[in-house]
């Protein structure tokens, strides 16, 4: 079993268990929303889980659209939220 490790989150620094998903790190770390609908400004985040629908949406060193539940985070992952 690999070390425990942290990736950035918008500046800040998220704990990560190897084999999580950014989206299970961000929740364990108490992040229930990062980004908003863009009509109601209503908070978004983990919602289905397994990628089907796109509410976890970060960008993830630089590439845009990547949704959280499916990319499973790499120690020294910079990931932004808006």
């Amino acid at each position: 079993m690999t070390e425990p490790f942290t990736i950035t989150v918008d500046g800040r620094q998220v704990a990560v268990t190897p084999g999580q998903t950014i989206g299970a790190a961000l929740h364990a770390a108490g992040i229930r929303s990062w980004r908003s609908t863009r009509f109601c400004g209503r908070p978004r985040g983990l919602f289905c889980g397994i990628g089907v629908c796109f509410d976890c949406l970060v960008s993830v060193n630089g590439r845009p659209a990547e949704r959280a539940c499916l990319r499973e985070a790499a120690p020294g992952d910079e990931v932004t939220t808006s």
